[in-house]
């Protein structure tokens, strides 16, 4: 009988691999671990020749392998995962009822702001503008930025009251 060379037990011992792999885990996975069992086997150990000594090796190897691969799923959230054509899209068009809501809050705070003092005014107008609280100390000519922050306070408290208590009232 002719000998059995290492190239031919290691390619049977890849189908088996991949057989026994491709059972557990897809056969992507299956392949791509045989890979790296082979791998192994031809670095770490060149003196086993024998397909007896070779494939409770290979399959104990494979099984570590599978083990490792599906902790670093796990940790991976790939078991998790939800695929994008389940996920339903929101419709990012304003309906007419938040339309019609945006538009009512927006003529309660004009119509509110009107009502505020002049220093509130422009508070609010520095505010938007992006401005920060020391910017804002500098322009107004504030000694303290304490004095500021009571005064934001203080317009923020007013403007709520001038539309009735509630930022979100009237749409509801």
């Amino acid at each position: 009988m002719k000998p059995v060379s290492r190239e031919d037990v290691l390619a049977q011992l890849r189908e088996r691999i991949v057989r026994f792999a491709a059972s557990h885990l897809s056969r992507e996975t299956a392949e791509d671990l045989a890979q790296e069992v082979l791998m192994l086997l031809h670095e770490k150990y060149t003196h086993l020749e024998r397909p007896e000594d070779l494939l409770p090796l290979s399959l104990q190897i494979v099984r570590y392998k599978m083990m490792s691969w599906r902790r670093k799923a796990a940790r991976h959230g790939e078991y998790t995962q939800v695929s994008i054509d389940d996920i339903p899209l929101p419709d990012l068009n304003a309906s007419p009822a938040d339309w019609v809501e945006r538009k009512e809050m927006l003529e309660r705070l004009t119509a509110a702001i009107g009502q505020l003092g002049g220093r509130c005014r422009e508070l609010f107008r520095l505010k938007l503008e992006g401005r920060t609280f020391p910017e804002i100390q500098k322009i107004l000519g504030v000694g303290a930025i304490n004095t500021v922050y009571t005064w934001d306070h203080r317009c923020r408290k007013h403007l709520l009251e001038l539309m009735g208590g509630d930022w979100e009232q009237g749409t509801r």
